[in-house]
């Protein structure tokens, strides 16, 4: 399943919890880092696992935002939510693939003790928020099989650099953010994972998360986090193929599939090759019955 819209929802919250169930998120992020103070964190740990035990996956996927692994919250994080069976563990801060690593033997040791089937539980690194990270990024393919895609982060990263914003005056990402937000993309696509986009953080800016969403999946990402309902409806629209697309996508298959095997063949006037076949091919697998 390509997932389109990740949806955060403060750990602590029941209210925003409850309201979350409605808004079409492919998952629900239910955290327990950035959005819960420590002192609350004990009480966010039991609202999750009451909200894991509780909500229907039939439709809709429901994971885990954790401390970062350097810290000692982790693993009580863990032993707190497993037992409701998340669908899956967001990563924040790891400095490499390692962290991946030890975050899956912690998950088999809790999955047996939970009789959870093993490894069915998906693993999503932050992969960007701190500055080291970005020199070892090759280092997630093959790194476990529970790697679900990378995900990156603008704001952890400005802050680990010391810098007073991640935009420039036009509001665009500045060099060093869009160098992260490259490096995620291309590592991603190295270990043969979902690509998923940072955080539009201006909610009320419908127009710009439109095009934030165009230019995300047109460079190759194929999902988005989002920290408002509102921005759900945008995102799995815009991650979503057209009737055109689709229809342009299944004429590629169909001229190679008639072509006795030519490499490159023309089709309304523009030459087409086999990285045009692929590319159709995979759009096509992706948005199958959407």
């Amino acid at each position: 399943m390509t997932i389109k819209s990740l949806l955060f929802v403060p750990g602590d919250s029941e209210k925003k919890m409850a309201k979350a169930a409605s808004t079409g998120a492919d998952v629900l992020l239910l955290d327990l880092e950035d959005a819960v103070s420590h002192e609350r964190l004990p009480l966010a740990r039991d609202l999750v696992q009451q909200y894991l035990k509780s909500h229907d996956r039939a439709n809709q996927q429901v994971w885990v935002r954790i401390n970062p692994l350097n810290t000692p919250l982790s693993l009580p994080d863990l032993v707190a939510v497993m037992p409701g069976k998340p669908d899956g563990i967001m990563l924040p801060k790891p400095m490499n693939a390692s962290d991946v690593r030890q975050l899956d033997h912690f998950l088999s040791a809790l999955e047996q003790r939970e009789g959870i089937t093993p490894g069915r539980t998906r693993i999503l690194p932050v992969a960007t928020e701190v500055a080291g990270a970005l020199f070892q990024l090759n280092s997630y393919a093959g790194c476990s099989p529970r790697l679900a895609g990378l995900t990156w982060g603008a704001e952890d990263l400005a802050t680990d650099v010391g810098a007073t914003s991640n935009k420039k005056d036009n509001g665009e990402f500045d060099d060093v953010f869009v160098l992260a937000r490259s490096m995620c993309l291309l590592a991603a696509t190295h270990a043969g994972v979902q690509a998923i986009d940072t955080l539009t953080v201006d909610f009320r800016n419908h127009e710009g998360l439109q095009a934030d969403v165009r230019r995300a999946r047109r460079q190759g990402f194929s999902g988005k986090l989002t920290i408002h309902p509102d921005q759900v409806a945008i995102i799995n629209a815009g991650f979503t193929a057209t009737p055109e697309e689709l229809q342009h996508a299944q004429r590629i298959v169909d001229a190679f599939a008639q072509s006795d095997g030519a490499g490159a063949l023309q089709l309304d006037g523009k030459m087409i090759d086999k990285p045009h076949l692929t590319q159709a091919l995979r759009l096509l697998a992706t948005h199958k019955g959407q």
